[in-house]
């Protein structure tokens, strides 16, 4: 799969990893396994950030009328309906308040959902979204895109709540994962997936290699 700093056009989805040296920094003290959990909450929020800018390119707007000190201007603003940021919970959570930074404004909806490491199937234990989200804006926040499952359910919740155009923004994913939500939606909603790295592939207990290892466990400790 052909990968550069650049979004390509893969039918209707879009892969675009973000290739900024600031972002392969904070990346790489991300993976870092001595970080201890108030830096890695730190970097989390600093690289969503970052990658939020990117992410909201496509972002809708609209001509604004303002007036300065010395003249009058057409700028812009965002255009309504606003858009819904999305965490999944738990770990997505951490990277809420870095996409509020960019898009105050945003509306937030949350979903709960938790892999079973045995079969590696995600359940859903939580749902607070909009019963109608059509011609909405979403951005998706998860911390990683692994074999693709719990995101594909993500989109599923929202695709039935009418939205189609689905922006995910997660840290680091697998080749694996973009393969499945391309397959599944590349043809059946604008999706696209904007990520600080694309890594080599996943493990057999289905771990992003080299990774992050469990990013909830990181942020929050760990929780029997």
């Amino acid at each position: 799969m052909p990968v550069s700093g650049r979004a390509r056009t893969i039918v209707s989805m879009r892969l675009h990893v973000a290739d900024h040296p600031l972002i392969a920094h904070k990346l790489s003290v991300l993976r870092d396994e001595s970080t201890d959990s108030a830096r890695f909450r730190q970097l989390t929020e600093e690289l969503v950030m970052l990658l939020a800018y990117e992410a909201t390119r496509s972002v809708s707007v609209e001509d604004w009328e303002v007036t300065t000190p010395v003249a009058t201007f057409t700028g812009t603003r965002l255009a309504a309906p606003r858009p819904v940021v999305v965490p999944i919970l738990r770990a997505g959570l951490g990277m809420l308040d870095g996409m509020l930074r960019i898009l105050p404004t945003a509306e937030v909806g949350f979903l709960g959902m938790v892999r079973d490491e045995e079969t590696l199937e995600p359940t859903a234990y939580a749902d607070r979204l909009p019963d109608d989200l059509s011609g909405r804006q979403v951005f998706v926040v998860d911390p990683m895109l692994a074999t693709g499952g719990t995101l594909a359910m993500a989109i599923d919740f929202l695709l039935a709540r009418g939205a189609r155009d689905v922006t995910v923004v997660c840290l680091v994913s697998a080749p694996e994962g973009v393969r499945r939500i391309e397959r599944e939606y590349g043809e059946s909603a604008n999706v696209e997936i904007c990520t600080a790295a694309l890594d080599e592939r996943l493990n057999d207990k289905g771990y992003i290699v080299p990774g992050l290892g469990d990013a909830g466990d990181r942020m929050y400790g760990i929780v029997d």
